[in-house]
């Protein structure tokens, strides 16, 4: 199984960033996998997982979805939709797969899950652009 560690001082998934979310992420089969569990300091209000954070953390799922595969990328566009409350304390896995590829565009989905139910929270769709296109045959 491939992992990413996140890179030198990725907010997302470094180990070493003290404010960072800690996210380690790793290949199953072909679904990018990370476990994440909101804590006081990532409420938006009320005991809710504040949006961007949990954007964030989907992003990243995708982004190591390409690094895992020997590519980096940077997101050029998403949509995002919030299907339920994320909350504090709960644990969510985040789930990134490749839905298409065309040259440099990537299109990936995202979703965050409760881990105890598997019930959707957050989910999000996106196009990357990969620093090089891989060789066409």
């Amino acid at each position: 199984m491939n992992e990413a560690t996140g890179g030198a001082n990725c907010f997302a998934c470094s180990p070493d960033n003290p404010i960072g979310l800690k996210i380690r992420f790793s290949m199953q089969d072909d679904v990018c996998v990370g476990l994440f569990t909101p804590s006081d300091y990532h409420v938006g209000f009320d005991d809710v997982v504040h949006g961007g954070l949990l954007f964030a953390a989907l992003d990243d799922v995708m982004a190591n979805w390409l690094h895992l595969q020997g590519e980096a990328g940077f997101t050029a566009k998403a949509t995002v939709r919030y299907r339920q409350p994320a909350r504090i304390g709960e644990t969510l896995r985040l789930e990134g797969r490749m839905l298409s590829r065309r040259r440099r565009h990537v299109t990936l989905s995202g979703v965050a899950m409760r881990k105890s139910d598997g019930v959707i929270v957050t989910e999000t769709e996106a196009t990357f652009m990969v620093n090089s296109a891989p060789d066409v045959k």
